[in-house]
């Protein structure tokens, strides 16, 4: 297996670039039962839809993923994507941490960096998210990065199969706080 490409280096974590040896990785991740219920889905996702997605993703450039990386051993912990309206320079904000590696404050920095990547690098105006009301963790990890509150999708969400509202949460470039890793020579 190659070592990970680093993009973005952050405090304990980093943004590198997703390898397709990850692949059945990533895969599992995103199928764990914690990762659908987060994401207020229902079912798996099969193996073959996963692998043929993969091209399609690459070569989309509006579709921005990076593999999140534990900076003390390499290894790789998760999945940020931006998915970039290139028209209005706004993108959605997703993340995917593997299941033993929540609940250990990654979720915040990985956030940070891709919003820094977002803000610093890609010119983004806006960057936004949805979250179930239930997720408490996430929306704080979200808020820690520089998300707001804004609004709220009433019942469109599921939660432990019954609905719930989604929390619609976004982040300015001025929202952006902490030291940036990309505008690090600039201090």
């Amino acid at each position: 297996m190659s070592d990970p490409h680093i993009l973005l280096a952050g405090e304990d974590l980093a943004l590198g670039m997703p390898r397709q040896e990850m692949l059945s990785e990533y895969h599992r991740w995103e199928n764990d039962p914690g990762t659908i219920l987060g994401y207020g889905n229902q079912f798996p996702q099969a193996w073959e839809v996963r692998s043929a997605g993969w091209e399609r993703q690459r070569g989309n450039q509006n579709w921005q993923q990076f593999e999140v990386v534990r900076l003390e051993d390499g290894k790789a912990i998760g999945l940020t994507t931006l998915q970039v309206n290139k028209f209005v320079r706004t993108a959605e904000f997703v993340i995917v941490l593997a299941p033993e590696e929540r609940g250990k404050g990654y979720a915040a920095e990985a956030t940070h960096l891709t919003l820094d990547w977002g803000f610093h690098l890609g010119a983004l105006r806006m960057v936004w998210l949805k979250v179930l009301e239930p997720n408490a963790k996430g929306i704080g990890a979200y808020e820690k990065a520089g998300f707001r509150q804004t609004g709220r999708l009433r019942q469109s969400g599921y939660w432990l199969g019954r609905p719930v509202d989604e929390i619609l949460m976004d982040a300015l470039p001025e929202d952006f706080t902490g030291p940036s890793a990309v505008a690090v020579g600039e201090r």
